[in-house]
């Protein structure tokens, strides 16, 4: 028998009970000046960013390392929600002893979690890829609301190269049905979905055009999660910040930049979606910082919360603290170089970050080439 439209509306197969626990995970997400860690790169990541620091990539390494950033003195000043690997998720904490989505809880952090995806490039598109990782997704997601985690988080990269024609609309239009494929998934196992359609800084193109496809990304996947029945306030936003690509030649000050990302937003983003958390996606964190916080003083009615889910902005100075150590960690120090990058971050959530001359503006090559996705 064939669902008619109003049998598919906005979650309405979920129950009373179920739809408030998604909308009370996703309030928490969203609290005002508080952002998102995000702490779910693959061992094989990680591994890459501590041996670039002279630290050997175990699985205890990499415990001890993520129990710093749970943590670290008053790191719930600043963060509503952390994002685990799967690995993370099942280990514990040597200082209470519990499973860290427990420890996280307790703090007033919501544990959530990226599934395992696999990037697959469709033919004919030129190198435009997919994830894949839908199959079972309801079984692992079950699995993960059991071990304490409230949301979960999927990734779609997409990168502009205007010569090229791509994005492609089929690229746009297979990404953004598997985000709202694994949102439908996701909520019906009591778990936020964050979806997150994530433009590259690569290229050439000026902020005209990462406007438009941007804008073009964007209502595809709104559009996708309403056909699918995705009820939308019970979910999160995660996007790049709107940005010119690293290599155009084209000046912007932050202001500009700034203005375009409420462009967009105003342009497709539901009111029913509280919250966008920006990634950092290759900025440097002072530039993050400084359009997080331009975008929040250039607001004036709009109705969504904006702040961060940063990983490589904040922990790459972090490990850098590591080098010449011996194959140590040197703990207070990058507890407190971490604190003080999830202050200067919820510092911009707020508008109250002070950037200095410079910071936020695209002038030709800038940020940090070979960063990973946040």
């Amino acid at each position: 028998m064939r669902m008619s439209a109003l049998e598919v509306h906005n979650g309405k197969h979920l129950s009373a009970e179920r739809k408030a626990e998604l909308v009370a995970t996703t309030q928490a997400i969203a609290t005002p000046g508080k952002g998102i860690t995000a702490c779910d790169e693959g061992p094989g990541t990680v591994g890459a960013r501590f041996e670039a620091v002279g630290i050997e990539n175990t699985e205890e390494n990499r415990r001890v390392y993520r129990q710093m950033l749970f943590e670290a003195e008053d790191a719930e000043k600043y963060l509503s929600g952390a994002i685990l690997d799967i690995e993370t998720v099942f280990q514990k904490s040597t200082t209470s002893g519990e499973p860290f989505p427990e420890m996280l809880k307790k703090r007033g952090i919501v544990p959530g979690v990226k599934p395992h995806l696999k990037v697959y490039t469709l033919p004919g598109t030129g190198g435009d890829t997919v994830m894949q990782g839908l199959d079972s997704l309801a079984a692992r997601c079950a699995d993960y609301y059991a071990a304490g985690c409230r949301f979960t988080k999927w990734r779609s990269p997409l990168e502009i190269d205007v010569s090229e024609g791509r994005p492609t609309a089929l690229a746009i239009e297979a990404n953004m049905k598997d985000l709202a494929r694994f949102a439908l998934i996701s909520q019906d196992e009591g778990l936020v979905p964050i979806v997150e359609p994530d433009i590259s800084l690569k290229g050439v193109h000026d902020l005209e055009t990462a406007v438009n496809v941007n804008v073009a990304v964007q209502s595809m996947l709104y559009k996708a999660m309403l056909e699918h029945g995705v009820f939308m306030e019970g979910s999160v936003l995660k996007t790049n910040m709107v940005n010119p690509g690293r290599d155009c030649p084209t000046s912007f000050t932050v202001e500009e930049i700034a203005e375009a990302n409420l462009q967009v937003a105003r342009r497709c983003m539901p009111m029913a979606i509280p919250t966008i958390n920006y990634l950092s996606g290759g900025q440097s964190l002072e530039d993050a910082c400084a359009r997080l916080s331009a975008m929040n003083k250039a607001k004036t009615n709009e109705p969504w919360n904006f702040s961060f889910s940063w990983s490589a902005a904040i922990q790459l100075p972090v490990l850098d603290l590591c080098k010449g150590k011996g194959g140590e960690f040197p703990m207070a120090e990058m507890e407190a170089l971490y604190v003080k990058a999830l202050k200067s971050g919820s510092d911009a959530a707020k508008g109250e970050y002070e950037w200095a001359a410079g910071e936020g503006a695209h002038a030709g090559k800038e940020g940090l080439p070979d960063l990973q996705k946040a």
